[in-house]
């Protein structure tokens, strides 16, 4: 049962929310204070944060007759955020997405992508780090007066979580795997709902797709005869060149035809002439 603060809080907020067009679900686990208050000043003029608890947002989520909205409530987490924009989505989620800052990893971490630790002299002089390295199964040797990695290696998958001794090797060698920055899981905007896979999509992976949506339509239409704006032009012109092929293999005189056929006329009788004489 919701208490009577959350209500209390939720009715303080729920007029603001009403003011926005777009409606976001932060993820804030982990996220140190300091980094949530630098997005806030740099996302002041495009959105709002507001930390809220799980149960209000998944009151207001529930109460709010908006289209779809309920449908965010697949991405309330335990430390859940609202972002709050009349910001276009795509927009503020790349403008969130270039914000994140590299960072140091610990035990019990996510890793965000494939770890991999590159061939070559590393930081580290020669000594014990070599056991390391190797009970991590990292190949390595000494090469001058500092120990190189023989050959690039995956230590952690996208997903795994981090041990302490990976974190503690990547804290010598220098590896920031991390990210910190607000994490966007999903967004409502006037009615639709669009995951962080979709938001997070680069700009230019969308005007490839789109291109080639474009033309994959176009040499459909074509192919089938299809009459469309773009597509009339090329399609007519096709037409002109096909009715001018079996005029000329007909024999059949028009004013299009008759130059072609007297050339050709003239040509055959030029090779007669040329038989003939023979």
């Amino acid at each position: 049962m919701t208490s009577k603060r959350n209500q209390e809080k939720y009715k303080k907020i729920k007029p603001e929310i009403g003011k926005y067009s777009v409606i976001g679900i932060l993820d804030m686990y982990k996220l140190p204070g300091k980094q949530l208050q630098e997005m806030k000043d740099k996302l002041r003029e495009q959105a709002r944060i507001t930390v809220v608890k799980k149960a209000i947002v998944k009151m207001i989520l529930k109460e709010m007759k908006k289209d779809n909205i309920d449908k965010l409530d697949h991405y309330v987490g335990d430390y859940p955020a609202l972002l709050l924009s009349n910001a276009n989505v795509f927009e503020l989620s790349r403008v969130i997405a270039k914000s994140k800052s590299p960072a140091n990893a610990k035990a019990g971490d996510t890793a965000p992508k494939d770890i991999v630790i590159k061939a070559g002299p590393t930081p580290l002089p020669p000594g014990p780090a070599i056991g390391d390295l190797q009970r991590l199964k990292i190949p390595a040797g000494v090469q001058g007066d500092k120990i190189a990695i023989k050959k690039d290696t995956t230590v952690i998958k996208e997903g795994e979580t981090i041990t302490k001794d990976h974190a503690d090797l990547f804290m010598k060698l220098g590896i920031q795997p991390m990210e910190i920055g607000l994490n966007l899981l999903g967004a409502w905007d006037n009615g639709m709902v669009f995951d962080k896979s979709v938001l997070l999509v680069p700009l230019e992976e969308y005007i490839n797709k789109v291109e080639t949506a474009y033309r994959n339509a176009f040499n459909l239409s074509y192919n089938v005869g299809y009459l469309t704006k773009e597509t009339t032009p090329f399609l007519i012109i096709k037409a002109h060149q096909e009715a001018m092929n079996l005029a000329l293999n007909a024999n059949i005189v028009t004013k299009e035809t008759i130059g072609p056929m007297l050339a050709k006329a003239q040509g055959q009788m030029n090779s007669v002439k040329e038989t003939a004489k023979l």
